[in-house]
């Protein structure tokens, strides 16, 4: 299967650079389909996404589609004709096809003008830089694609480095987490790894590892954080280990004034990004200037 998704891949890629596709059953289409599917997407080394804002968010991160599709009926967009031209100049390929097979392509009954495909960043443990960020997150067992989505978008907001997924957590390049994430996937770095890979490298050089907890923990609001910090959420229903949990360098608790006994785990690790923030920046002594 994954010689035979790379052969496709070749061919569309060998393809003129602009063509129109009218038909369910060309193979490009059966291609782009499969990228909705996580094995798929892994044997190609590619991923999809639609709407004209995610990938205009791409193009000026430095990330150009291998192969745009558009639909024939799309109205005229100067955004849209700078993301064509950089395409095509940079060598990918464009299709023009109709907007039902667009809607087949992305599993939307109203899908947007345009889709893309991208190969898959590097997520390894070695290709983060962690002086490059103060404030890192990382999900473990995050299982939902849309919490995933969301954290994304918080490290965007934050200005964190990136997301790090620890041991079994949703395919950060799923359909619905890179519509999730509003961009965010091509502004943050993401990093997959298993907890016993991802303690020893955070171990190797500086980082607070900080959780939202009830045991031993102190108040979240004004907790000593430190440079650079790296917010550790759990999983949606069962949150983290208790080992896990052990070797963090801090635990802090959030009140919770009703009924419910935690937060939804892509809103904690919101809240608790926002107070590090705050943390780091006050205790800046530019803040003070």
């Amino acid at each position: 299967m994954r010689d035979d998704r790379r052969r496709i891949r070749r061919r569309v890629s060998q393809s003129p650079q602009r063509r129109q596709i009218t038909g369910f059953s060309n193979p490009t289409v059966k291609y782009l389909r499969s990228l909705r599917e996580k094995k798929h997407r892994k044997a190609a080394g590619t991923f999809l996404a639609e709407g004209l804002r995610l990938l205009t968010d791409a193009r000026e991160c430095g990330h150009l589609p291998e192969l745009l599709v558009l639909s024939d009926a799309r109205d005229p967009h100067p955004l849209l004709e700078a993301l064509e031209r950089d395409v095509m100049a940079a060598g990918g390929e464009v299709i023009e096809t109709t907007p039902e097979i667009l809607s087949k392509i992305t599993g939307k009954a109203n899908p947007q003008a345009v889709a893309g495909v991208f190969a898959e960043f590097d997520t390894s443990l070695a290709a983060l830089d962690r002086s490059a960020a103060s404030i890192w997150l990382v999900a473990q067992a995050l299982r939902d694609p849309g919490n995933l989505g969301t954290m994304l978008r918080t490290g965007d907001a934050v200005g964190a480095g990136g997301l790090i997924l620890i041991d079994d957590c949703a395919d950060p390049f799923s359909v619905e987490a890179v519509r999730a994430s509003m961009g965010a996937v091509f502004t943050q770095q993401i990093a997959q790894a298993r907890w016993e890979e991802f303690l020893p490298w955070l171990r190797s050089g500086p980082g607070q590892l900080v959780a939202a907890s009830l045991r031993d923990a102190v108040p979240y609001r004004g907790a000593p954080y430190a440079a650079p910090c790296f917010i550790l959420v759990g999983n949606e229903s069962q949150g983290l280990p208790e080992e896990y949990e052990a070797t963090c360098d801090l635990r802090v608790t959030m009140p919770m004034r009703g009924r419910a006994d935690s937060l939804n785990a892509a809103v904690a690790g919101a809240v608790l990004a926002y107070e590090v923030l705050a943390g780091l920046e006050g205790a800046s002594p530019a803040s003070h200037s």
